[in-house]
């Protein structure tokens, strides 16, 4: 694994979509996530930005991958309770169902051949369609790498 390519992209892909006013993204985390490997095996957190995120919610969020209930299931990070909206091959979309915001909040969730990429967002279908592009973006970087 190239983690030194991983740091830059990162870096360059955070610089551009997250943090500033008419940004995608409120926050996103990068989780090394190997879905074939045993189950002792453990996820880490690679990046995180926006979001502090804890061992015990991390792990809560690998089982709910692992588990594969996608549809039937919601998940939590943070403090943000999520229902899945649309499933796809390789990402997913959800909605946090106790959101203090107005227009809403949202996740745009990817995997990679190594990585789980969480990409969260303020607001509803435009600001999804934002963030799903900023997170496509950092995601095909890692693939073109097989990451």
């Amino acid at each position: 694994m190239d983690s030194a390519f991983v740091d830059r992209a990162w870096d360059k892909w955070v610089t551009g979509n997250l943090g500033s006013s008419g940004s995608p993204l409120k926050a996103a985390v990068l989780i090394n996530y190997d879905p074939t490997g045993p189950s002792r095996l453990l996820s880490t957190i690679d990046e995180q930005e926006g979001i502090d995120l804890y061992p015990v919610e991390l792990k809560q969020f690998i089982d709910f991958m692992r588990r594969g209930n996608l549809p039937t299931e919601t998940f939590v990070l943070g403090s943000n309770q999520y229902i899945i909206t649309s499933i796809h091959e390789n990402w997913f979309a959800a909605r946090c169902l106790n959101t203090t915001q107005p227009a809403g909040e949202g996740a745009i969730v990817m995997q990679t051949a190594v990585y789980v990429l969480v990409a969260l967002y303020d607001g509803s279908i435009g600001s999804a369609s934002r963030a799903m592009a900023a997170a496509d973006h950092f995601a095909s970087q890692l693939s073109r790498k097989n990451l």
